[in-house]
């Protein structure tokens, strides 16, 4: 049987509360973006594995504060005196990592916001230690900062995740397949979110809904990968 030339479209993902399953591995993290306007000296910084839900988090807050949400990679652009209009989120610092000017946009920004008590919340992957951050006086202010950690999934919260991701690209499973991969696949959101992209990738080229035959040959494949 020919095979249907597949294209991997984006996904329709969604960052609303509800959309957010709360397990014990995030309840401290969730906790604290809710009750924001108590923060110590009104900064918090959020930490967790790639895909753990750090922009979802950041996304749910900005909704709640009316916070403007920017890239790390984008401060050198911007002005601080701005950027503190209103509570402000940056993404993925440890993108800045050995960049002088965007490292010093951030110092600038941190300080800045402390003076205004203007909301502020940094993201990043790993812990602060481990970001590679350069400028001693932003790596402590980064050190100084109250840390909230996304920690690895449980059972619960990747069989919610991965019927999430199943649901956002639209996509039928067999009964009993979540249960399948579980205790088969490697227990992080960043898997997850692969794994499922290269089910829908195979079931879009054989045509067919993604069961378990599926699944162990494409899990298989994904554990041959460099």
């Amino acid at each position: 049987m020919a095979k249907q030339l597949a294209f991997d479209l984006p996904a329709n993902t969604t960052f609303d509360r509800d959309d957010f399953f709360t397990s014990p591995t995030n309840s401290l993290a969730i906790d604290a973006i809710e009750n924001w306007p108590n923060w110590p000296r009104n900064k918090l910084v959020l930490t967790g594995g790639e895909g753990a839900g750090k922009t979802h988090l950041a996304t749910i807050w900005s909704e709640l504060a009316q916070a403007r949400i920017l890239q790390a990679t984008e401060l050198s652009t911007q002005m601080p005196e701005v950027l503190i209009a209103t509570p402000i989120c940056i993404e993925d610092v440890p993108d800045i990592a050995g960049n002088p000017q965007a490292e010093t946009a951030l110092f600038h920004l941190h300080n800045l916001a402390q003076e205004t008590g203007t909301p502020l919340l940094m993201t990043g992957r790993g812990t602060i230690n481990s970001w590679g951050i350069a400028l001693p006086d932003l790596l402590s202010r980064l050190q100084g900062s109250n840390t909230v950690a996304l920690l690895p999934p449980g059972d619960f919260l990747l069989s919610a995740v991965l019927v999430k991701l199943f649901s956002d690209r639209q996509l039928r499973v067999e009964p009993g397949l979540i249960a399948y991969l579980l205790p088969r696949m490697e227990r992080s959101f960043a898997a997850a979110r692969k794994l499922v992209q290269a089910l829908d990738h195979q079931a879009l080229q054989d045509k067919r809904p993604i069961g378990v035959k599926m699944a162990r040959l494409t899990l298989e494949t994904l554990q041959t990968e460099p």
